[in-house]
């Protein structure tokens, strides 16, 4: 949306911070710099100055030139903006894709294209609530517990690619999604008691969706399948389907039939023992009540 530069302060560096490239993602820093490229082409080809198209679309005249240096990555309303003041037709507004994608580190991307690409999907989570599952509140909570030292910029960005996977559920047609969570996750309080309940409130409104299913494997329940890790196996459009579990075939994806099936059956065993969905709906119901 663009923007009344008399009432409004020019965006600087200071108000995006995740949206910095990656030096170390090759294919990341040769899209942006082919981004940049265009941006600054198009603005040149009309005779517009950096400062002048910065305030158009509500930015400072030196995030304009990072952008289009390379050094920044755009937000998708800044190629749309971009696209309307430059009469691109279009043109620059279609690059959203793959500058969304690459605002994402590689590991995640790798994982939210397999999520895209699923047309079902089971997974099996002992120790934390699935990253899918998650509010952007739970999960900085997570990252930053984890030691891990991050700046705010990258935990920024954590977040931020954490929260894009969960287009899945937009998807259309949309992919059958399987959750099974240990009981325990759900009881840790995450964040402080305002995050571990708005946590539950959301597994409650995700559950709700006609695609999700979601159960509870309650702490006494007994030995299962699901102790040595988590277990995820996702389906394909073309019949193909990949799997994993932290406690077979070394943490790595496999597509072997004969693995899969072992995944699947244990993945099958684990939701026969854990609660039925209309139990844990009904646990949950009752973990939100105790506070």
């Amino acid at each position: 949306m663009l923007v009344d530069t008399e009432a409004v302060r020019l965006r600087t560096e200071a108000d995006e911070p995740g949206w910095e490239v990656d030096p170390d993602d090759e294919w990341g820093v040769a899209v942006i710099a082919t981004v940049g490229r265009q941006l600054k082409l198009r603005r040149e080809a009309v005779g517009m100055r950096a400062a002048e198209f910065g305030k158009r679309l509500g930015y400072g005249e030196d995030m304009v030139y990072k952008i289009e240096g390379g050094k920044r990555i755009p937000r998708p309303e800044y190629l749309e903006d971009a696209d309307r003041v430059l009469g691109a037709g279009g043109l620059l507004a279609a690059m959203k894709e793959d500058v969304e994608k690459v605002r994402y580190p590689r590991k995640v991307r790798d994982l939210a294209d397999m999520e895209a690409k699923a047309v079902e999907m089971g997974v099996y989570v002992g120790l934390s609530i699935h990253g899918l599952l998650q509010t952007p509140e739970h999960a900085r909570a997570l990252f930053e517990v984890s030691q891990s030292s991050y700046s705010e910029p990258e935990l920024e960005r954590l977040v931020a690619a954490r929260m894009g996977r969960k287009s899945i559920f937009e998807r259309s047609p949309r992919p059958a999604l399987s959750f099974v969570q240990e009981e325990v996750t759900l009881r840790r309080r995450v964040g402080g008691t305002m995050v571990w309940r708005q946590q539950l409130e959301h597994l409650l409104e995700v559950a709700q969706l006609r695609n999700v299913t979601l159960q509870v494997m309650p702490t006494d329940s007994g030995a299962h399948p699901g102790l040595s890790g988590k277990i995820e196996v996702l389906k394909f459009e073309d019949g193909t389907a990949t799997g994993r579990s932290d406690g077979a075939y070394n943490g790595r994806p496999t597509s072997d039939p004969k693995q899969l099936r072992i995944l699947e059956l244990r993945y099958s065993t684990i939701r026969a023992q854990a609660l039925t969905p209309r139990e844990s709906l009904t646990f949950v119901e009752q973990l939100l009540g105790e506070t």
